[in-house]
């Protein structure tokens, strides 16, 4: 199979799909934590402290997980850039 122009195909397929889907499943878990971790289960303690005169889980549960989600794809736009280069792909 030949490669797109500019693309370079991983010198190691399996390793560096692995490498990435290890990645999106990490950053997937803290997307799920903080969603449900702070928004349900730590909801109690979170809702003593205010923000923009709202309780801080109803904020998490509403706002949180959102910007959360927002600050991943940026993490991983980073990380996937990394671990593209050190697999050898452009």
């Amino acid at each position: 199979m030949k490669a797109m122009s500019g693309t370079q195909p991983p010198s190691d397929p399996a390793a560096y799909w692995r490498a990435n889907l290890a990645l999106v499943a990490t950053l997937l878990a803290v997307w799920a934590a903080v969603s449900f971790g702070c928004s349900i289960v730590f909801v109690e303690p979170l809702n003593e402290t205010r923000m923009g005169g709202f309780p801080l889980g109803f904020w998490f549960a509403h706002q949180g997980s959102i910007y959360t989600f927002v600050a991943i794809i940026f993490v991983y736009a980073v990380l996937s850039d990394r671990l593209a280069k050190k697999h050898g792909v452009d």
